[in-house]
């Protein structure tokens, strides 16, 4: 008996171990395939949010029509990388016609995010690829989307999955950003490696 006892736990033991497993493949899909559009105003004043939306609203509609041609993260990281003087243009461009004094800087980095809901699905906490905006200092409210794959723009119920699977996410993180009940104790383990990941950014930088 003792023999079955412990030849079970260690069967329970390496299901575990291969459904976190998967589950850390998931995290190291969204971190290294997901580019977010992360747009920081300049203050929490009424008037600087609103510049921060007419920016954001003129960056998502100069993207809307390329990323799209794009596969992979990595040819669409590389394609922004050569954009990032003509984005920039586009921000003070709108910053100049508001009557702004405000200049605003344009750079890809690595930085943490807060669990962030949607309309359609949730995005965990984490370290992710961002194309940030920044407008003057830099520290009023900001507003974070997805540039690759487009699940902001084109993400509806109806099209979530394609544009999901699209991007190489599995099933069950689809599952996980969506919702789904079966999968949410995947989503909080994501979470949750998301948050020690954004401590540990905190502690070293």
């Amino acid at each position: 008996m003792k023999k079955f006892i412990k030849f079970v736990a260690i069967i329970l033991l390496l299901v575990l171990a291969f459904w976190l497993g998967t589950v850390a493949t998931d995290k190291a899909r969204l971190s290294d395939g997901v580019l977010r559009l992360h747009v920081v105003a300049a203050s929490d004043s009424e008037e600087d949010q609103a510049l921060k939306l007419k920016v954001r609203d003129a960056i998502n509609e100069e993207l809307e029509s390329l990323m799209d041609d794009f596969s992979d993260m990595e040819s669409a990281k590389n394609y922004l990388m050569g954009q990032l003087p003509e984005l920039e243009r586009i921000a003070n461009q709108v910053l100049q016609k508001a009557g702004s004094s405000y200049k605003a800087t344009v750079s890809l980095t690595r930085e943490p995010f807060p669990t962030r809901e949607y309309d359609t699905f949730v995005l965990p906490a984490g370290i992710y690829e961002a194309l940030r905006v920044t407008i003057g200092s830099g520290t009023g409210r900001n507003w974070w989307c997805v540039v690759f794959p487009r699940l902001c723009i084109s993400a509806s119920d109806d099209t979530f999955a394609d544009t999901a699977a699209g991007a190489g996410f599995s099933d069950q993180l689809t599952g996980a950003l969506t919702g789904k009940e079966e999968y949410r104790v995947r989503f909080f383990i994501l979470d949750c490696i998301g948050w020690v990941e954004n401590w540990i950014y905190e502690k070293i930088t």
